[in-house]
């Protein structure tokens, strides 16, 4: 057996990207800076409904002050669109202006668009903006927004809803519930978060007159759909009239995906001043103008056999869109509801699917977009069947799990999972857990005044669905190699993955590959990043390009050499005949005289036409506090299929982030909205907590990975899991401990030490503890 390439596939390669981070020579979008640039500011709307009047004539004559664009102005823009729809049941979405006009719909909603010398004479015409007001009802959250008589967001969407859907069979679920010999029930809330990026979003736009011609610097997940939409159908001009460059990002989250109001404003303003633009969003601004994620209220049901098999499964799930339609807002909870069976066999399955609109921020895709609201609920549903039952939380699922010999399996919904050993990597996180030692540590922590908790979540998502990736890896006139590809790294190391790829074929290290992503003008193609598909897809791509490149190669040099290319094999940067100590450099090959320049490049597209399905167990176990409420995760396992392991270390690392996001909705991420007046309750960080490294655990991951028999790498896709599998393990550990103590059943996210301690109460008084 060969040994492995020392930079190649499976090794744990540092990052290659974080020198220039470390160091300080990362560009974002912020530092470009061209001079002289003006600047630009956004007037939100501080109601959560209202009609308005505007003037801005006093504004307008302010010292600095060179454009500002109202809804007037920009009535010629096409609005932000929504990119799905129902096949069987097509809906109308209300319209999404880039300015609103006569009418706001959330606290927020943007009206006028200021554009001057310095940011502190925008900020004072924000000032002079002459708005008159008048508050219209409005309503929060989907229970209120469906209620009869509630205040309508839109007057042609009766009751708020946008579509009332079903998914699965209801007849067969109708079915196996009345054969049932229990039924296990849960009520959850999975509650609206705010990404919180690193990086709030950012634009610079310059305007070349001469050529009528837009550069667009931006910080986002993919610069050509952006391109696309905003040139295709809000701006209206042809595509060759923008380039869009996409520098350094910090962090995406699914939420940088999307077009937003400034990109088309900053264009329009640059346009119409012959002059540079620029906008960064401050933190408030990225509170109430980005979309947020999230925010389901479902009720679950599971008809169970006497023995704990699952009969039949059926789902009412509500999703908030907030007062408008994001790009893909109506996809994530109707998409979601396709991964609601999870890994088990339910043969009978129906969900309702109800989209609603609210007086908030718009609701879209964030980290796992659908994924995670999906597997919080049947892993709360599956802990809630064995607590029915009277079985254990890891026998249930043993008992239900889809077994490797029913691979590919079919999933009542229509996933095709193609491989996967659920009960092993369950089994192993136990291992790791010492779970069967878990009463005797809870015993102890009892004897300290503490009640321990400990739950699993056994998850499975579905990615790398986006489409077809296009990569093109050529070689450089000194012996270097180049790769262009659309994906967009927002921190995840792609530089770094592409590289191991070209390296398991050609044997250059790292600091010899270069990954140009995020331009427009050099990259033909590119569908951005999101929902796990880097790897899975355009990570295929580079590796086909660097093969057939690899084959050009040994053309060239067979030439060189004088030897057949079936004599050659490629090592180190060099292209010898095996065996001989004959070669000839990637540099010379470059050089060499009359070479024809396309054989010193190559592309390759590919597309996952099946999707890949990444699936795990976390298992936590939690110390609880019942004098003050205050939860501390005390152990955390994760044991993962990801197919094939690319880069441990970067895995590891996506893993983390991941479950750190997941801990930080299961304990304290909420946005709240005040059911008065439609207020953003915690809109700065004062009010909105984020977890810190001391609020986590530290992390036992290894991985039990079957490769996928879809994907030509055998990879499952892995950014979105750390999100997924974290919820419920948190919560169902913290509900097994108030369970056993205090006959506690439920508990919605965020589990915050005030909602823990408040529950404790209500027990104590209830059971007479």
């Amino acid at each position: 057996m060969a040994a492995p390439i020392k930079f190649g596939v499976g090794q744990s390669v540092l990052r290659k990207e974080d020198d220039a981070l470390i160091r300080g020579r990362g560009r974002y979008t912020d530092d470009h800076s061209p001079s002289p640039a003006m600047h630009a500011l956004m007037l939100r709307s501080p109601h959560a409904h209202a009609k308005f009047t505007i003037n801005v004539t006093k504004a307008r004559g302010m010292p600095g002050v060179s454009l500002i664009l109202t809804a007037a102005e920009v009535g010629d823009l096409g609005d932000l669109p929504c990119l799905f729809n129902l096949e069987v049941d097509p809906f109308t979405g209300p319209p999404y202006p880039i300015l609103a006009k006569d009418e706001v719909r959330h606290v927020g909603d943007a009206i006028a668009f200021v554009v001057a010398d310095t940011i502190d004479q925008a900020r004072d015409a924000i000032e002079a903006i002459e708005v008159k007001w008048t508050p219209l009802p409005s309503v929060v959250g989907v229970v209120n927004a469906v209620k009869q008589g509630a205040p309508q967001v839109w007057p042609d969407k009766p009751g708020n809803v946008l579509f009332d859907v079903s998914i699965g069979d209801k007849k067969a679920a109708e079915a196996a519930f009345a054969k049932a010999h229990a039924v296990a029930e849960v009520s959850i809330v999975n509650p609206r978060v705010i990404t919180n990026f690193m990086e709030t979003r950012a634009a610079v736009a310059e305007y070349d007159a001469k050529r009528d011609h837009l550069t667009l610097t931006i910080g986002s997940q993919g610069s050509h759909r952006l391109r696309e939409i905003l040139c295709g159908m809000v701006l209206k001009i042809p595509m060759e009239k923008m380039r869009v460059i996409c520098p350094d990002v910090g962090g995406g989250f699914g939420t940088k995906l999307f077009p937003y109001r400034e990109y088309a404003l900053i264009s329009v303003a640059a346009k119409k001043l012959r002059k540079t633009v620029k906008w960064t969003a401050d933190r408030s601004d990225h509170f109430i103008g980005d979309a947020q994620g999230r925010d389901n209220v479902t009720t679950a049901k599971m008809a169970l056999a006497e023995d704990g098999k699952f009969l039949g499964m059926d789902v009412d799930l509500m999703g908030d869109m907030g007062a408008y339609l994001s790009t893909f807002g109506p996809y994530i909870p109707h998409g979601g509801a396709g991964m609601l069976p999870g890994l088990y066999d339910i043969q009978a399955f129906h969900c309702r699917v109800r989209t609603v609109f609210t007086n908030t921020v718009p609701v879209d895709a964030y980290r796992g977009a659908g994924r995670p609201e999906a597997a919080y609920v049947v892993e709360r549903l599956v802990d809630a069947a064995a607590r029915k039952l009277g079985l254990a939380p890891d026998a249930i699922r043993r008992k239900n799990f889809i077994p490797p010999k029913a691979m590919p399996y079919k999933t009542a919904t229509g996933k095709i999972y193609d491989s996967g050993d659920f009960s092993a990597h369950m089994k192993r996180a136990m291992e790791v857990a010492n779970w069967k030692e878990f009463p005797k540590r809870a015993k102890a922590a009892k004897k300290a005044g503490l009640v321990r908790g400990i739950g699993m979540s056994c998850y499975v998502e579905v990615c790398g669905t986006m489409g077809e990736e296009t990569a093109n890896v050529a070689l450089d006139p000194n012996g270097d190699i180049s790769i262009l590809i659309g994906t967009q790294s927002s921190g995840q190391g792609h530089e770094t993955a592409y590289a191991q790829l070209v390296a398991e074929q050609f044997g250059v290290p790292p600091e010899r590959v270069h990954v140009l992503q995020g331009d427009t003008d050099k990259i033909a193609t590119g569908l951005g990043t999101g929902g796990s598909s880097s790897i899975p897809t355009g990570g295929v791509s580079v590796e086909r390009a660097t093969r057939e490149l690899g084959t050009k190669l040994k053309e060239i040099a067979a030439e060189a050499l004088e030897t057949s290319a079936g004599d050659l094999e490629i090592s180190n940067g060099v292209v010898r005949i095996a065996g001989t100590d004959r070669s000839i450099s990637f540099a010379d090959l470059a050089k060499r005289p009359g070479v024809d320049p396309s054989k010193l490049n190559a592309s390759a597209t590919f597309a996952q036409a099946d999707g890949t399905y990444p699936n795990g167990t976390h298992l936590a176990e939690v110390e609880i506090d019942p004098a003050t409420g205050i939860i501390r995760i005390v152990n955390y396992v994760i044991v993962d299929d990801f197919g094939v392991t690319l880069n441990p270390l970067l895995l590891a690392g996506q893993v983390h982030g991941g479950a750190m996001q997941g801990i930080g909705q299961a304990l304290m991420e909420q946005a709240v909205y005040s059911s008065t007046d439609g207020q953003l309750v915690t809109g700065t960080f004062m009010d909105y907590a984020v977890p810190r490294a001391s609020d986590g655990p530290s992390f036992h991951f290894e991985t039990h990975n079957v490769p996928c028999t879809t994907n030509p790498l055998g990879v499952k896709g892995a950014g979105e899991a750390g999100a997924i599998g974290s919820c419920p393990a948190v919560v169902n550990a913290i509900i097994e401990g108030l369970w056993r103590e205090y006959k506690i059943d439920h508990i919605d996210m965020p589990a915050t030490a005030e909602r823990v301690w408040i529950a404790i109460r209500e027990a104590q008084k209830r059971h007479n503890l």
